[in-house]
């Protein structure tokens, strides 16, 4: 193996098991962006992808350029199934639906906030939400679980780095604007999630509950699935999708999602690429 393959394999490690990338080196930062975007197909010239801390986490997130690209190089069509105004919420919800050439279908929710809007204000919160389902079906598809460009404001906590593309340095983060209430989740959504987790081996309540928390950086705070916000529940859904993916590529029998599901758990660790799933799944087998 030739140094650069090395230090490919060193660089991605440091990833899966950190999940921070603010703990790489400036260098090794613009190796990662580079290697994301080379699986991918994507231009980095494009800048398909920005940095953002979520959770105290160095992490990156989807522009529109990467879905753009994405839905081409795939040969995905998103089409809106669904346009609904919760009152009582003062949401208005979209969900898109995606379709592969191959007949793979998934379905996702842009969610935002409507309540006391109207006229141009209103026009482009329903547009925003249209974009958001678009976007967050595109990355859901192809395997993805990164956070879209159309989610971050409403992100709790979230804080947007600006990152120099050529040195890999950290500059100064802008002023964080104060992220409005999340919304809560829907009972299409909990019935989803619940059908999710029986599919990847999440049966048992407390096994499930740690795997939440680890998947979305929450603490001890997190105390039920019905606590998730709207957003926090659609990249559980995203995210258990992949698992789903995967683990029925692999064939593997339910004792062996279950065992998977408690060793991620075990330590600490719940990656969501499924290349890495997949080999998580292959050296369980091999042991």
């Amino acid at each position: 193996m030739n140094e650069l393959a090395v230090r490919h394999w060193e660089v991605l490690e440091k990833v899966v098991v950190q999940g921070d990338l603010s703990k790489l080196t400036p260098q090794e930062r613009v190796l990662y962006y580079r290697q994301v975007c080379e699986s991918l197909g994507l231009n980095p010239l494009t800048r398909p992808f920005d940095y953002i801390v979520l959770n105290g986490k160095l992490t990156l997130y989807a522009r529109k350029d990467a879905t753009d690209q994405l839905r081409r190089i795939h040969g995905i069509s998103v089409h809106i199934v669904g346009r609904e105004f919760v009152d009582a919420l003062g949401l208005y919800v979209v969900t898109a639906r995606a379709t592969a050439p191959d007949g793979r279908t998934d379905e996702a929710v842009g969610a935002v906030s409507v309540k006391g809007l109207s006229g141009e204000n209103l026009a482009n919160a329903i547009m925003k939400a249209e974009t958001k389902a678009k976007r967050r079906v595109t990355l859901s598809l192809v395997g993805l679980g990164w956070t879209d460009e159309s989610e971050v404001d409403s992100i709790p906590g979230a804080t947007r780095v600006e990152v120099d593309m050529e040195t890999g340095e950290i500059l100064s983060p802008p002023a964080q604007a104060t992220a409005p209430e999340p919304a809560p989740q829907t009972e299409k959504q909990r019935k989803l999630l619940k059908l999710l987790m029986e599919r990847v081996g999440l049966q048992d309540r407390s096994l499930a509950l740690s795997f939440a928390r680890l998947a979305l950086a929450r603490g001890e705070d997190l105390e039920s699935s019905r606590d998730l916000s709207l957003e926090e529940t659609s990249r559980l859904i995203d995210i258990l999708r992949t698992y789903e993916g995967v683990l029925e590529e692999k064939g593997a029998t339910p004792e062996e999602r279950e065992q998977l599901m408690r060793e991620l758990v075990a330590h600490g660790e719940v990656p969501a690429e499924p290349e890495v799933i997949a080999a998580v799944v292959d050296g369980m087998r091999v042991l």
